[in-house]
């Protein structure tokens, strides 16, 4: 595999230090089988829907972490003792599957039905983050303002001064 040098776009990022860590997770290939197999679902402008087909896991099998934005998937399947095969097709291996979440995307929930575990996503976006109107002034008249409030200030300091 190539090696690509990333350097040059973060030195003339400031404060992108959560998109270099997503950059360098996704320029590791995944290597992984592909099992469980999984839908990504967008349902409405900021909510999102994972499932994952899970056929043969309950509830105490599988776990859910979120952790620095990685949404980790883990089922656990224990050897069933006591059981003679005469011929086993079903997959019940264990996995674990990495979902890598945008900013301000939070888990709100997760349930099992039918073989899929969905998990459902929320993006909430802080007040100070969305976007808002700036209102544009005159520039001579705000420099005015400061200037006028500087001599206002000097004049009371040489009162005080004098005093």
């Amino acid at each position: 595999m190539a090696t690509i040098d990333l350097t040059p776009l973060y030195r003339s990022t400031i404060g992108f230090d959560r998109m270099a860590s997503i950059l360098d997770a996704a320029m590791r290939a995944d290597t992984s089988t592909g099992y469980p197999p999984y839908n990504i679902e967008a349902l409405e402008e900021n909510r999102y829907q994972i499932s994952v087909a899970v056929a043969g896991f309950d509830e105490k099998e599988l776990e859910l972490e979120v952790e620095r934005g990685v949404l980790t998937v883990r089922g656990r399947k224990t050897d069933e003792e006591g059981k003679q095969y005469l011929h086993k097709g079903i997959a019940f291996r264990s996995f674990e599957r990495k979902f890598n979440l945008a900013d301000y995307v939070q888990v709100e929930g997760a349930n099992l039905k039918n073989g899929l575990l969905v998990v459902e996503l929320r993006k909430v976006i802080p007040e100070q983050m969305k976007a808002r109107r700036i209102p544009i002034g005159e520039a001579g008249l705000r420099t005015i303002e400061a200037s006028d409030a500087n001599q206002t200030n000097l004049a009371n300091q040489d009162k005080q001064a004098a005093a």
